[in-house]
């Protein structure tokens, strides 16, 4: 079956750090590919979301009682980033 593109995804989102003023002390990378997670987790969730047992529960109440919010989409997985800083005595670590 076709997925709907509103349903939970990784979408792009670039940090570049001279947008929030880290350039200062960043040397580099100039910004970093951070993405974020949006959509909706529709119900039943389905096995390729890796619903966490919370999710599914509040899934499950938020189909009879719509005052409760439906689970929202979380990163099942981070990475570490590669970073050269300027550190207090302005010395790149």
């Amino acid at each position: 079956p076709r997925k709907s593109k509103k349903n939970c995804r990784r979408h792009a989102l670039y940090v570049d750090f001279s947008d929030v003023g880290w350039n200062d002390w960043i040397v580099a990378p100039p910004g970093y590919q951070a993405f974020y997670c949006h959509g909706d987790c529709p119900f039943p969730l389905a096995d390729h979301l890796n619903s966490t047992n919370h999710a599914i529960v509040q899934t499950l109440v938020n189909s009879v009682n719509s005052s409760i919010p439906k689970a929202c989409c979380v990163p099942t997985e981070l990475s570490a980033i590669s970073m050269l800083y300027l550190d207090e005595y302005d010395k790149v670590v």
